[in-house]
């Protein structure tokens, strides 16, 4: 199977089960979401290599086993997760597109079964169904984020003022990567401090709240780099090369990010790690959960929860206030 993608017709894999799920994912899903598809897909059946109506549950558990071998060398692991093979939650996603298949199969009668189970059973039965534990257990690890200093070496490796707009994008509005790309003219409401976010994670809109340091390097990006015969009403694009003048793509986007990280010598400072950077700062300096959430476009206050753990002074300030009140309640006993 050959993945194939070009803007006037949905991925590819070449085989007709396949390509009719990828345009029913490309009718409901964002542009990122159909090329995450495909290339699990893809991956998934050139390494079982059967007919989707063959495969059983025993190939996606060898393909679980096959996920989770090392890379490079078995004893070289990730420091985040102590993991070898590939990222629980990378395989979990993988997994999830697998289900997500042979769902759409099931759904319009070209197969009676899936073959990815829900997990693996439990003794205990939860309202009146069977409990099932995860296939694939991921870890909850915090991300990372960038002190002042690690910012002020960042910024001073961008080399344009587009370069500095977009990373203050992240950084004080926290947009996400796809977020920044996605802003057209008319999403800049500089009168108001803030940017419509046409297109979000689940084609959800908000509007965002950010300073006003983002506004004035747009301007100076505008009068000064934006390449004049620019016909596309997107905000960021190339400033050079074949496609200068077209809407910057999120390999850019990333490419300009990590050589400024290389330049400042960084150790990390990814596109995501600024947005957690920003949601981790205003957090700190008292901003509401609610509020936070609300920024971030995170549609669970769940995912947001991360940000009272990745907040330094936070917990210790909760645990001071509770810890007075623990001295007074057993200090007769700890004193006998």
């Amino acid at each position: 199977m050959t993945a194939r993608n070009s803007t006037d017709r949905p991925a590819s894999l070449g085989h007709p089960q396949l390509d009719r799920h990828l345009e029913f994912v490309a009718a409901r899903g964002r542009p990122n979401t159909l090329l995450a598809t495909a290339s699990d897909l893809k991956l998934f059946f050139d390494s079982v290599g059967k007919e989707p109506v063959d495969v059983t549950t025993a190939d996606v558990m060898a393909f679980i086993a096959h996920q989770r071998e090392p890379r490079i060398d078995a004893k070289v692991v990730r420091i985040s997760d102590g993991e070898s093979g590939m990222s629980a939650h990378t395989i979990k996603r993988r997994l999830s597109s697998i289900s997500g298949f042979y769902s759409y199969l099931m759904m319009v009668g070209e197969h009676d079964r899936n073959p990815v189970p829900n997990g693996l059973a439990v003794r205990r039965v939860r309202r009146g169904r069977a409990a099932f534990t995860p296939l694939v257990r991921a870890p909850r690890t915090l991300p990372k984020i960038l002190d002042p200093a690690e910012v002020d070496a960042l910024f001073a490796t961008l080399r344009h003022r587009r370069d500095k707009a977009m990373v203050e994008a992240m950084l004080f509005g926290g947009l996400r990567r796809c977020e920044v790309l996605g802003l057209s003219m008319a999403d800049l409401r500089p009168g108001e401090g803030r940017v419509f976010v046409r297109n979000g994670k689940g084609g959800h809109q908000r509007f965002v709240p950010i300073s006003g340091r983002f506004f004035r390097t747009i301007a100076l990006y505008m009068e000064h780099e934006r390449p004049q015969e620019t016909t596309t009403d997107m905000v960021f694009v190339c400033l050079k090369g074949r496609r200068r003048g077209e809407p910057l793509s999120e390999d850019g986007l990333e490419e300009i990010v990590r050589a400024a990280r290389l330049r400042a010598g960084l150790l990390h400072g990814t596109c995501h790690e600024l947005r957690h950077t920003c949601l981790t700062r205003l957090r700190e300096a008292g901003m509401a959960l609610e509020a936070v959430q609300a920024q971030a476009g995170h549609r669970s206050i769940e995912s947001t929860r991360i940000y009272l753990h990745l907040a330094n002074e936070w917990l210790a300030d909760e645990y001071a206030r509770a810890a007075e009140g623990l001295d007074l309640l057993f200090a007769e006993a700890v004193e006998r």
